[in-house]
C-alpha cells in the first residue's frame, strides 16, 4: 500500500490526492507539522522534509512533479478518472464562490 505524507493546506498535496482518487489509488495518509524542524518522522522515514512524498514500493518520491511523473509512468488511469476530475472541479468552484459571498458580505 502507497503512503502520502503531507498537509491539508499544502495545494501541491491536494493536487497528488486528486491524482490518487483518478487513478483509483487505495492509500494511508500520513499528516506533518507545518514547522519543518519539527518533521522528524517524515525525514527518518523518507529522507527529506518538504511535502509531499509518496512511499511506493517501498521508494520516496519527494515533490509533486515527480509524484506525478511516477504515478504516469507505473499506473493506468481508472475509468472514473474523468468523472473525478469534473467533480472535483465543481466543487472546488463552488467552494470559491462560497468564500467569494463569504468576503463580500463581511466587507459590506
Amino acid at each position: 500500500m502507497m503512503e502520502m505524507w503531507q498537509t491539508e493546506w499544502c495545494p501541491a498535496s491536494r493536487r497528488v490526492r486528486q491524482r490518487l482518487t483518478e487513478l483509483g489509488v487505495t492509500y494511508v495518509l500520513r499528516q506533518v507539522p507545518v514547522d519543518r524542524a519539527d518533521r522528524l518522522e517524515l525525514v527518518a522515514a523518507t529522507g527529506t522534509d518538504s511535502i509531499p512524498v509518496l512511499v511506493a514500493g517501498g521508494e520516496a518520491i519527494a515533490g509533486e512533479e515527480s509524484i506525478l511523473a511516477y504515478l504516469g509512468s507505473h499506473l493506468a488511469e481508472s475509468p472514473e478518472a474523468g468523472r473525478h476530475r469534473i467533480k472535483a472541479a465543481t466543487a472546488r468552484r463552488k467552494e470559491l464562490e462560497r468564500e467569494c459571498q463569504q468576503l463580500a458580505t463581511a466587507t459590506q
